[in-house]
Protein backbone atom coordinates (compact mmCIF):
# COMPACT_ATOMS: atom_id res chain seq x y z
CA UNK A 1 0.00 0.00 0.00
CA UNK A 2 3.24 2.82 0.71
CA UNK A 3 4.92 1.29 -1.82
CA UNK A 4 3.16 3.87 -4.15
CA UNK A 5 4.11 6.75 -1.69
CA UNK A 6 7.84 5.71 -2.38
CA UNK A 7 8.71 3.19 0.73
CA UNK A 8 10.05 -0.31 -0.13
CA UNK A 9 9.09 -3.55 1.34
CA UNK A 10 11.02 -3.81 4.57
CA UNK A 11 9.97 -0.37 5.47
CA UNK A 12 6.66 -0.62 4.91
CA UNK A 13 6.90 -3.13 7.29
CA UNK A 14 8.45 -1.38 9.33
CA UNK A 15 6.51 1.71 9.12
CA UNK A 16 3.42 -0.71 9.62
CA UNK A 17 4.70 -2.23 12.47
CA UNK A 18 5.03 1.05 14.09
CA UNK A 19 2.24 2.26 13.31
CA UNK A 20 0.35 -0.34 15.48
CA UNK A 21 2.66 0.77 18.53
CA UNK A 22 2.87 4.57 20.97
CA UNK A 23 6.78 3.59 20.60
CA UNK A 24 9.02 0.97 20.08
CA UNK A 25 12.44 0.42 20.25
CA UNK A 26 14.24 -1.41 16.74
CA UNK A 27 14.11 -4.92 18.92
CA UNK A 28 10.47 -4.59 19.68
CA UNK A 29 10.01 -4.67 15.81
CA UNK A 30 12.45 -7.27 14.96
CA UNK A 31 10.23 -9.48 16.33
CA UNK A 32 7.46 -8.06 15.04
CA UNK A 33 8.48 -7.62 11.17
CA UNK A 34 11.26 -10.75 11.15
CA UNK A 35 13.46 -8.10 10.29
CA UNK A 36 17.00 -7.96 11.59
CA UNK A 37 17.87 -5.31 14.32
CA UNK A 38 20.78 -3.93 12.22
CA UNK A 39 18.32 -3.72 9.44
CA UNK A 40 15.52 -2.49 11.08
CA UNK A 41 17.71 0.63 12.99
CA UNK A 42 18.94 1.48 9.10
CA UNK A 43 15.00 1.51 8.12
CA UNK A 44 14.19 3.39 11.19
CA UNK A 45 16.95 6.40 11.46
CA UNK A 46 16.19 6.94 7.57
CA UNK A 47 12.30 7.15 8.35
CA UNK A 48 13.48 9.67 10.90
CA UNK A 49 15.63 11.46 8.97
CA UNK A 50 12.69 11.85 5.91
CA UNK A 51 10.36 13.15 8.62
CA UNK A 52 8.46 10.09 8.47
CA UNK A 53 9.09 8.96 12.16
CA UNK A 54 11.41 10.40 15.42
CA UNK A 55 12.82 9.68 18.33
CA UNK A 56 10.40 9.40 21.22
CA UNK A 57 10.58 12.05 24.08
CA UNK A 58 10.99 9.65 26.92
CA UNK A 59 14.20 8.24 24.72
CA UNK A 60 16.08 11.09 24.45
CA UNK A 61 18.04 11.47 27.67
CA UNK A 62 21.16 9.54 28.04
CA UNK A 63 21.75 8.75 24.26
CA UNK A 64 23.50 11.38 22.06
CA UNK A 65 21.50 10.54 19.04
CA UNK A 66 18.64 8.60 17.90
CA UNK A 67 21.45 5.17 16.89
CA UNK A 68 23.50 5.41 20.01
CA UNK A 69 22.73 4.30 23.39
CA UNK A 70 24.98 4.25 26.29
CA UNK A 71 25.69 0.79 28.62
CA UNK A 72 22.95 1.61 31.02
CA UNK A 73 20.54 3.51 29.27
CA UNK A 74 17.41 1.77 27.67
CA UNK A 75 17.46 1.23 23.80
CA UNK A 76 15.68 4.34 21.48
CA UNK A 77 11.99 4.00 21.11
CA UNK A 78 10.51 5.66 18.16
CA UNK A 79 7.12 7.22 17.24
CA UNK A 80 5.55 7.86 13.82
CA UNK A 81 4.52 11.68 12.99
CA UNK A 82 1.37 11.65 12.45
CA UNK A 83 0.37 10.62 8.67
CA UNK A 84 -1.64 13.42 7.61
CA UNK A 85 1.34 15.45 8.18
CA UNK A 86 4.51 13.41 7.23
CA UNK A 87 2.60 11.67 4.32
CA UNK A 88 0.95 14.86 2.65
CA UNK A 89 3.76 16.26 1.10
CA UNK A 90 4.73 13.11 -0.63
CA UNK A 91 0.98 12.84 -2.18
CA UNK A 92 1.01 16.44 -3.52
CA UNK A 93 4.42 15.69 -4.93
CA UNK A 94 3.43 12.67 -6.92
CA UNK A 95 0.28 14.54 -8.05
CA UNK A 96 2.39 17.39 -9.36
CA UNK A 97 4.45 14.66 -11.27
CA UNK A 98 1.47 13.03 -12.55
CA UNK A 99 0.02 16.15 -13.77
CA UNK A 100 3.80 16.84 -15.20
CA UNK A 101 3.61 13.17 -17.08
CA UNK A 102 0.12 14.23 -18.60
CA UNK A 103 0.96 17.84 -19.79
CA UNK A 104 3.86 16.19 -21.18
CA UNK A 105 1.81 13.39 -22.77
CA UNK A 106 -0.83 16.08 -24.32
CA UNK A 107 2.57 17.45 -25.81
CA UNK A 108 3.99 14.92 -27.60
CA UNK A 109 0.76 13.20 -28.54
CA UNK A 110 -0.43 17.01 -30.77
CA UNK A 111 3.61 16.97 -31.33
CA UNK A 112 3.37 13.72 -33.36
CA UNK A 113 0.01 14.35 -35.01
CA UNK A 114 1.49 17.37 -36.44
CA UNK A 115 4.80 16.14 -37.47
CA UNK A 116 3.87 12.63 -38.83
CA UNK A 117 6.01 12.31 -42.30
CA UNK A 118 3.23 11.02 -43.94
CA UNK A 119 -0.72 11.70 -43.48
CA UNK A 120 -1.02 8.04 -43.11
CA UNK A 121 1.39 7.42 -40.64
CA UNK A 122 -0.61 9.73 -38.21
CA UNK A 123 -3.71 7.51 -38.38
CA UNK A 124 -2.18 3.66 -38.74
CA UNK A 125 1.35 2.14 -37.86
CA UNK A 126 2.36 -1.09 -38.08
CA UNK A 127 3.87 -3.03 -35.30
CA UNK A 128 5.67 -6.28 -35.66
CA UNK A 129 6.98 -9.02 -33.70
CA UNK A 130 5.38 -11.02 -30.09
CA UNK A 131 6.93 -8.49 -27.93
CA UNK A 132 5.95 -5.46 -29.66
CA UNK A 133 2.41 -6.18 -30.42
CA UNK A 134 1.90 -7.28 -26.50
CA UNK A 135 3.95 -4.14 -25.81
CA UNK A 136 1.24 -1.67 -27.58
CA UNK A 137 -1.64 -4.13 -26.52
CA UNK A 138 -0.74 -3.54 -22.77
CA UNK A 139 -0.46 0.17 -23.71
CA UNK A 140 -4.04 0.35 -24.88
CA UNK A 141 -5.60 -1.29 -22.22
CA UNK A 142 -3.69 0.18 -19.36
CA UNK A 143 -4.05 3.85 -20.90
CA UNK A 144 -7.76 3.38 -21.03
CA UNK A 145 -9.78 6.12 -18.70
CA UNK A 146 -13.08 5.69 -20.40
CA UNK A 147 -13.42 2.51 -21.76
CA UNK A 148 -12.75 -0.74 -23.71
CA UNK A 149 -14.60 -2.66 -26.22
CA UNK A 150 -12.99 -5.85 -27.64
CA UNK A 151 -13.61 -8.25 -29.96
CA UNK A 152 -12.72 -11.67 -29.31
CA UNK A 153 -11.95 -14.80 -31.85
CA UNK A 154 -9.35 -17.46 -32.34
CA UNK A 155 -6.45 -18.45 -29.88
CA UNK A 156 -4.20 -15.55 -28.46
CA UNK A 157 -1.15 -15.41 -30.45
CA UNK A 158 1.38 -12.89 -29.19
CA UNK A 159 -0.57 -11.91 -25.57
CA UNK A 160 -0.62 -14.89 -23.40
CA UNK A 161 -4.53 -15.27 -22.12
CA UNK A 162 -3.08 -14.50 -18.21
CA UNK A 163 -1.15 -10.98 -19.10
CA UNK A 164 -4.49 -9.89 -20.71
CA UNK A 165 -6.44 -11.16 -17.92
CA UNK A 166 -4.57 -8.83 -15.92
CA UNK A 167 -4.98 -5.88 -18.02
CA UNK A 168 -8.71 -6.44 -17.88
CA UNK A 169 -8.29 -6.61 -13.88
CA UNK A 170 -6.41 -3.46 -13.46
CA UNK A 171 -8.57 -1.33 -16.37
CA UNK A 172 -11.75 -2.76 -14.19
CA UNK A 173 -10.19 -1.28 -11.12
CA UNK A 174 -9.78 1.84 -12.22
CA UNK A 175 -13.32 2.18 -13.01
CA UNK A 176 -13.36 1.43 -16.69
CA UNK A 177 -16.13 0.23 -18.86
CA UNK A 178 -15.11 -2.51 -20.23
CA UNK A 179 -17.50 -4.47 -22.79
CA UNK A 180 -16.28 -7.72 -24.97
CA UNK A 181 -18.22 -9.41 -28.25
CA UNK A 182 -16.62 -13.24 -27.86
CA UNK A 183 -17.04 -15.44 -30.99
CA UNK A 184 -18.92 -18.75 -29.54
CA UNK A 185 -16.14 -20.61 -30.71
CA UNK A 186 -13.82 -18.59 -28.40
CA UNK A 187 -15.60 -20.34 -25.74
CA UNK A 188 -14.03 -23.99 -27.18
CA UNK A 189 -10.41 -22.78 -25.67
CA UNK A 190 -9.79 -24.74 -22.38
CA UNK A 191 -10.01 -23.06 -19.13
CA UNK A 192 -11.63 -20.03 -21.32
CA UNK A 193 -14.88 -20.32 -19.98
CA UNK A 194 -13.56 -20.17 -16.04
CA UNK A 195 -11.83 -16.92 -17.26
CA UNK A 196 -14.67 -15.31 -18.64
CA UNK A 197 -16.68 -16.41 -15.49
CA UNK A 198 -14.18 -14.56 -13.60
CA UNK A 199 -14.04 -11.66 -16.07
CA UNK A 200 -18.31 -11.51 -15.48
CA UNK A 201 -17.98 -12.15 -11.90
CA UNK A 202 -15.47 -8.77 -12.12
CA UNK A 203 -17.58 -6.55 -14.08
CA UNK A 204 -16.55 -7.07 -17.71
CA UNK A 205 -19.88 -6.77 -19.65
CA UNK A 206 -19.62 -9.71 -22.52
CA UNK A 207 -22.01 -11.08 -25.33
CA UNK A 208 -21.59 -14.21 -27.51
CA UNK A 209 -22.15 -14.34 -31.38
CA UNK A 210 -21.79 -16.51 -33.97
CA UNK A 211 -18.73 -15.53 -35.30
CA UNK A 212 -17.44 -11.77 -35.46
CA UNK A 213 -15.46 -10.53 -37.99
CA UNK A 214 -11.73 -9.65 -37.04
CA UNK A 215 -9.58 -9.73 -33.55
CA UNK A 216 -9.82 -6.12 -32.53
CA UNK A 217 -9.50 -3.79 -28.77
CA UNK A 218 -9.94 -0.37 -29.30
CA UNK A 219 -9.29 2.11 -26.01
CA UNK A 220 -11.26 5.57 -25.25
CA UNK A 221 -12.60 5.48 -28.76
CA UNK A 222 -9.04 7.08 -29.39
CA UNK A 223 -7.03 3.96 -30.36
CA UNK A 224 -7.68 0.77 -31.73
CA UNK A 225 -5.26 -2.42 -32.65
CA UNK A 226 -6.58 -4.98 -34.68
CA UNK A 227 -3.70 -8.18 -35.38
CA UNK A 228 -2.68 -9.23 -38.84
CA UNK A 229 -2.46 -12.57 -40.84
CA UNK A 230 0.97 -13.49 -39.45
CA UNK A 231 1.86 -14.49 -43.35
CA UNK A 232 1.98 -11.06 -44.39
CA UNK A 233 5.13 -10.25 -41.73
CA UNK A 234 6.68 -13.44 -42.39
CA UNK A 235 5.51 -15.57 -39.42
CA UNK A 236 6.00 -13.28 -36.98
CA UNK A 237 3.26 -11.85 -34.97
CA UNK A 238 1.57 -8.92 -36.23
CA UNK A 239 -0.74 -5.71 -35.92
CA UNK A 240 -1.90 -2.26 -37.17
CA UNK A 241 -3.03 0.47 -34.51
CA UNK A 242 -5.92 3.07 -35.83
CA UNK A 243 -5.51 6.41 -34.04
CA UNK A 244 -8.50 9.08 -34.62
CA UNK A 245 -9.59 8.90 -37.92
CA UNK A 246 -12.93 7.84 -39.91
CA UNK A 247 -11.60 4.46 -40.18
CA UNK A 248 -11.66 4.54 -36.14
CA UNK A 249 -14.78 5.55 -36.35
CA UNK A 250 -15.87 2.50 -39.02
CA UNK A 251 -14.36 -0.07 -35.94
CA UNK A 252 -16.30 1.34 -33.49
CA UNK A 253 -19.17 1.76 -35.51
CA UNK A 254 -18.60 -1.99 -36.04
CA UNK A 255 -18.61 -3.29 -32.76
CA UNK A 256 -21.57 -1.41 -31.58
CA UNK A 257 -23.43 -3.56 -34.40
CA UNK A 258 -22.14 -6.75 -33.45
CA UNK A 259 -22.96 -5.69 -29.43
CA UNK A 260 -26.31 -4.72 -30.56
CA UNK A 261 -26.87 -8.52 -32.11
CA UNK A 262 -24.27 -10.07 -30.05
CA UNK A 263 -26.68 -12.38 -27.23
CA UNK A 264 -25.82 -11.31 -22.88
CA UNK A 265 -23.30 -13.38 -21.82
CA UNK A 266 -24.08 -14.67 -17.61
CA UNK A 267 -22.44 -16.31 -14.88
CA UNK A 268 -23.69 -19.77 -13.96
CA UNK A 269 -22.76 -22.27 -11.10
CA UNK A 270 -21.78 -24.37 -13.83
CA UNK A 271 -20.14 -21.68 -15.80
CA UNK A 272 -21.55 -19.23 -18.50
CA UNK A 273 -24.53 -19.15 -20.50
CA UNK A 274 -25.69 -17.18 -23.02
CA UNK A 275 -29.36 -15.63 -23.11
CA UNK A 276 -30.99 -17.16 -25.78
CA UNK A 277 -32.00 -15.48 -29.23
CA UNK A 278 -35.82 -13.66 -29.22
CA UNK A 279 -36.90 -16.31 -32.42
CA UNK A 280 -36.17 -19.52 -30.12
CA UNK A 281 -39.99 -20.65 -28.50
CA UNK A 282 -40.63 -23.39 -26.79
CA UNK A 283 -43.29 -25.69 -28.74
CA UNK A 284 -46.83 -26.29 -27.42
CA UNK A 285 -45.92 -29.51 -26.45
CA UNK A 286 -42.89 -28.11 -24.09
CA UNK A 287 -45.22 -25.01 -23.11
CA UNK A 288 -47.80 -27.93 -21.71
CA UNK A 289 -44.96 -29.50 -19.81
CA UNK A 290 -44.02 -25.83 -18.32
CA UNK A 291 -47.39 -25.25 -17.24
CA UNK A 292 -47.43 -28.35 -14.86
CA UNK A 293 -43.68 -27.93 -13.53
CA UNK A 294 -44.83 -24.50 -12.83
CA UNK A 295 -48.01 -25.68 -10.68
CA UNK A 296 -45.63 -27.84 -8.49
CA UNK A 297 -46.31 -31.37 -10.59
CA UNK A 298 -43.60 -34.02 -10.37
CA UNK A 299 -42.21 -34.96 -13.86
CA UNK A 300 -44.17 -38.91 -12.96
CA UNK A 301 -47.43 -37.04 -12.31
CA UNK A 302 -46.88 -35.11 -15.52
CA UNK A 303 -45.80 -37.59 -18.08
CA UNK A 304 -48.71 -39.99 -16.77
CA UNK A 305 -51.59 -36.65 -17.10
CA UNK A 306 -49.86 -35.49 -21.12
CA UNK A 307 -49.59 -39.48 -21.48
CA UNK A 308 -46.23 -39.24 -21.86
CA UNK A 309 -42.75 -41.18 -20.66
CA UNK A 310 -40.94 -39.91 -17.93
CA UNK A 311 -38.45 -39.87 -20.77
CA UNK A 312 -40.26 -37.83 -22.83
CA UNK A 313 -40.65 -35.24 -19.84
CA UNK A 314 -37.19 -35.11 -19.08
CA UNK A 315 -35.92 -34.25 -22.65
CA UNK A 316 -38.93 -31.23 -22.92
CA UNK A 317 -37.64 -29.55 -19.77
CA UNK A 318 -33.79 -29.78 -20.07
CA UNK A 319 -34.84 -27.98 -23.72
CA UNK A 320 -36.73 -25.77 -22.18
CA UNK A 321 -34.01 -24.67 -19.83
CA UNK A 322 -31.49 -24.90 -22.65
CA UNK A 323 -33.95 -21.86 -24.40
CA UNK A 324 -34.35 -20.00 -21.21
CA UNK A 325 -30.36 -20.39 -20.85
CA UNK A 326 -31.04 -21.60 -17.15
CA UNK A 327 -29.45 -24.08 -14.47
CA UNK A 328 -32.04 -24.79 -12.56
CA UNK A 329 -36.30 -24.89 -12.71
CA UNK A 330 -36.24 -21.68 -10.83
CA UNK A 331 -34.68 -19.90 -13.16
CA UNK A 332 -37.04 -21.24 -15.89
CA UNK A 333 -39.77 -20.27 -14.31
CA UNK A 334 -38.11 -16.79 -13.97
CA UNK A 335 -37.28 -16.66 -17.58
CA UNK A 336 -40.54 -17.74 -18.75
CA UNK A 337 -42.77 -15.49 -16.76
CA UNK A 338 -40.50 -12.43 -18.05
CA UNK A 339 -40.45 -14.05 -21.75
CA UNK A 340 -44.30 -14.78 -21.63
CA UNK A 341 -44.41 -17.95 -22.51
CA UNK A 342 -47.28 -18.71 -20.66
Amino acid sequence: MLQSLGLGPAEEAVYTALLARPTASAQDLVRQTGLDEAETTRILLDLTTRGLAAVATEARSGVSGPSDCDAGSRPARYRLTPPSVALAPILVEQRNALHRAETAFSMLTEQYRSTAAHPAGSVVEVVVGVEQVAHRFHQLQRGAQRELLVFLVGAPTAVPRDDADLSESSALDRGVDFRVVAAKDYLDGPDVARDVKAGIAAGVEMRLADSVPLKMVVSDRERAMVPLDMTDSGGEPSAIVVHRSGLLTALVHLFEREWAEARPLYATTTGVRAQPTTDQQPTEGELEVLALLLAGVSDRRAASQLGLSIRTVERRTRRLMDLAGADSRLQLGWHAARAGWL
